[in-house]
């Protein structure tokens, strides 16, 4: 089965990791992957290692022009791809593909993998989530009962997220490349610099942490000028350290002994099944797939917002080595008994044969199969 994964861009986030995961784990269920995207550095990883083809489509784009343009860029792509079947990634990828399709007589089944947006949208992706594609795929059960909550007319498939453990480099030598001491307590948030994931109630609760405690903050994004001016405001210095994006998160999870996210939203964020496969800790808030994933331990949880609770948590985990260890080995059961990845692959494409399946289609001028 010929899959064609379209997601905006294929840089360093969640929704580009499951894209991998499921491009390298494809071929264990009998798939051919084809991407579709901006490109990114995620993209560049799979065409070093042969995974699959690529083609060049501007799908982040928001604007009307930018619009068309994806719309024109991913119909190419379906001519020249010819997939069994589309995975969208997320609603306004959605709406290019199915957009792509208006004119075609053979209409190649559309399947939405959902991973969350902002309170203030979900009426609208639950709009267009109830009639574009042929089936929602949502990454947590939270996610699944917001978006039936905001008036999606079918019943959302629910895939929880899976990673396959990163393998750490030695510690104290991932210490020593990045300027660590040996016995500094340090955490690890990786994430994009945009609001949702709220670095400025991360930055002022590490304000109020002991001060030989080390924050590396991996990602990038259109806050990082904010930020860098909060990270002046509360004189932070060395305590904070903004890395930028990352393409090596096992080496600075091999130098961490938490990990964090002090997000308002998140489907199910990869971030933090990788931390908790790697055996590390989290501290997250209390919102959607976070509360799913750390429900049986691995960590402790916050509200969102409160700096103050923040401090707290990544205080005791940080300085407290029985309750780490304790929180350690929950996340890696967690990670080895729900959030397996060849179970994941087989999730999805026990749906997607489903799908491809039902009536045979037409098949465009010039398409071969």
């Amino acid at each position: 089965m010929h899959v064609l994964h379209a997601i905006g861009e294929m840089g360093t986030g969640g929704a580009e990791s499951l894209v991998v995961e499921l491009v390298r784990r494809g071929p264990e269920v009998g798939w051919r992957s084809t991407v579709a995207s901006a490109g990114g550095a995620r993209e560049d990883e799979i065409v070093a290692e042969g995974l699959a083809d690529v083609h060049r489509v501007p799908l982040s784009r928001r604007r009307p022009a930018g619009l068309a343009r994806a719309v024109v860029a991913t119909r190419r792509a379906l001519v020249e791809a010819v997939p069994d079947v589309v995975l969208a990634h997320n609603v306004g990828v959605t709406a290019a593909v199915t957009l792509a399709q208006l004119s075609r007589r053979r209409r190649i089944p559309v399947v939405t993998v959902f991973h969350g947006v902002a309170a203030e949208d979900y009426r609208a992706a639950a709009r267009l989530l109830s009639t574009a594609p042929r089936a929602v795929v949502t990454v947590s059960e939270a996610i699944a009962g917001r978006l039936q909550a905001a008036g999606l007319r079918r019943p959302p498939v629910v895939i929880p997220n899976a990673v396959t453990a990163p393998v750490l480099p030695d510690r104290q030598q991932a210490r020593r490349e990045l300027g660590l001491e040996p016995g500094v307590p340090v955490a690890l948030c990786a994430a994009r610099l945009v609001d949702q994931k709220r670095h400025d109630v991360l930055l002022r609760a590490w304000a109020h942490l002991p001060r030989h405690c080390v924050l590396l903050v991996a990602g990038d994004g259109p806050n990082r000028p904010a930020l860098e001016t909060l990270h002046r405001e509360l004189a932070l210095g060395d305590r904070v350290r903004l890395l930028g994006n990352r393409t090596d998160v096992p080496r600075l999870l091999a130098a961490a002994d938490v990990a964090t996210l002090a997000s308002d939203w998140e489907g199910l964020p990869v971030f933090v099944l990788e931390a908790m496969a790697a055996g590390r800790p989290v501290v997250a808030t209390e919102v959607d797939g976070l509360t799913e994933i750390l429900r049986d331990g691995g960590g402790l949880l916050v509200p969102p917002g409160s700096s103050d609770a923040l401090t707290v948590a990544l205080e005791r985990l940080l300085t407290a080595a029985d309750a780490r260890r304790a929180a350690a080995d929950a996340a890696r059961r967690t990670i080895a008994d729900r959030h397996d990845p060849l179970h994941m692959t087989r999730r999805y494409d026990a749906l997607l044969r489903d799908l491809v399946a039902g009536p045979a289609a037409t098949p465009e001028p010039g398409e071969a199969r």
